[in-house]
């Protein structure tokens, strides 16, 4: 079986300028990856006909699938569906079903009247196959062209997302045989990239050609992605697996998961294995770290609440800190974080506690407290444990750094590394 190529084309101004994060190209690619297709490129495009067009034909040499987000609204910036109309000699026709649809979302949901725009959302080029739309008003749109199929979605995510799931994989699968793809993924704390680089490069120089080693690095932390493909699915695996075990003792040491799940899954499904809980105290990040612990089903399960205590005022009411800290080591501090860490799991009657202060930036700095400085604190009935770090980012990054960090003080509490 040869490997089945594709590339994912998003369009949209807003995708260009940044107004928008594209998010539907990522969950495309996951999709196909798990069919065994490779996706060779992602390419974000303007509300352009001549750049759209320049993408497709590029597309269209490399590739037997080409995927495109975007453009099927019915404004006039929407110009994906004329374009290729026009691109694959089609004319336009009104396709029933969807119509039918529309009126239905229009007059019975919403009791709107339907109006000429949006009745134009039911046209389609003849000359494509539709993929009705179950859960919008823009249909898919499926088009071949010398053993290329082209498939043509909207942009907005969750009918982006009905359509690959129910018409574009299934499509897929049925007329492409192609290799299998497989991945393996661990997560590391606690050591930089280039030093774990050095330390398992036994390991990588002994890896056979078929599987290769991805270092994905975040602050801190680093996931190690074992891929490989073959046309026997059963040996795939056994090959993976059996380098993935060699991985996991070379990095034993650093290992935090051998899944490819984020920081706060790892957590909750230490406290939930453990029935234990635990509460926040955050001072930087806004909520954050909550959110994180938060945004995972099962979550109840382990986190009481927080609270977010951005004015001193609130840590000396709520969280007991004393005046004479924040008037003498001030907010940011190893002692006002212990504290907050202490009152909170002792206020919420929890297990364990989280407490964050810092300054995230782009202003508060001081002479000796620098952009970037952040304490963290963790906290169990026992003892309580800070760190300071210091970040090197913008605002929105630093947040995401140090709730990231904070979950894993956490984790090293939990099992008794620190």
């Amino acid at each position: 079986m040869e490997l089945i190529n594709a590339t994912i084309i998003t369009i949209g101004d807003e995708l260009l300028i940044g107004q928008v994060i594209d998010t539907n190209s990522a969950f495309i690619a996951q999709s196909l990856n798990a069919i065994g297709v490779a996706v060779k490129s992602r390419i974000a495009v303007g509300d352009d006909a001549a750049a759209i067009q320049e993408a497709i034909d590029e597309a269209a040499q490399k590739n037997q699938i080409v995927i495109l987000t975007g453009g099927l609204g019915p404004t006039a910036d929407d110009i994906t569906k004329p374009l290729l109309n026009t691109y694959f000699g089609g004319k336009m026709v009104v396709h029933q079903p969807s119509l039918d649809h529309i009126t239905y979302i229009f007059e019975t949901i919403h009791k709107r009247p339907m109006i000429d725009r949006n009745r134009k959302q039911a046209e389609v080029p003849d000359v494509c196959e539709v993929l009705f739309n179950e859960k919008g008003t823009a249909p898919g749109m499926l088009f071949k062209k010398d053993g290329v199929f082209f498939f043509s979605l909207p942009g907005v995510p969750h009918e982006m997302k009905w359509l690959t799931e129910h018409h574009v994989i299934p499509i897929i699968k049925q007329n492409f045989k192609s290799n299998f793809i497989g991945h393996r993924t661990l997560l590391t704390a606690g050591i930089g990239e280039s030093f774990l680089a050095e330390l398992i490069v036994p390991f990588e120089n002994a890896l056979p050609p078929s599987i290769k080693l991805a270092y994905l690095p975040n602050f801190g932390m680093v996931r190690l992605r074992l891929t490989g493909s073959g046309n026997n699915e059963q040996d795939l695996n056994k090959a993976l697996n059996t380098q993935f075990e060699s991985l996991k003792k070379a990095v034993a040491d650093y290992l935090v998961t051998d899944a490819d799940e984020p920081m706060e899954v790892v957590v909750g499904n230490l406290l939930k294995s453990k029935q234990h809980t635990v509460a926040t105290a955050e001072s930087c990040t806004g909520g954050y770290i909550g959110h994180l612990l938060s945004k995972h089903a099962g979550s109840s399960q382990f986190y009481t609440g927080g609270i977010i205590s951005y004015d001193n005022r609130i840590k000396t009411e709520f969280l007991d800190v004393p005046p004479s800290i924040l008037q003498t080591v001030g907010a940011v501090s190893k002692e006002a974080v212990e504290q907050m860490a202490m009152a909170v799991r002792a206020k919420m009657n929890t297990d364990y506690a989280i407490s964050v202060s810092g300054i995230m930036g782009p202003s508060g700095q001081t002479t000796e407290k620098p952009l970037g400085m952040v304490w963290v604190g963790v906290a169990n009935k026992e003892k309580v444990v800070s760190k300071v770090f210091y970040l090197r980012f913008d605002r929105a990054r630093n947040i995401e750094v140090t709730a990231s960090q904070a979950i894993n003080l956490l984790r090293l509490l939990i099992i008794n590394k620190i």
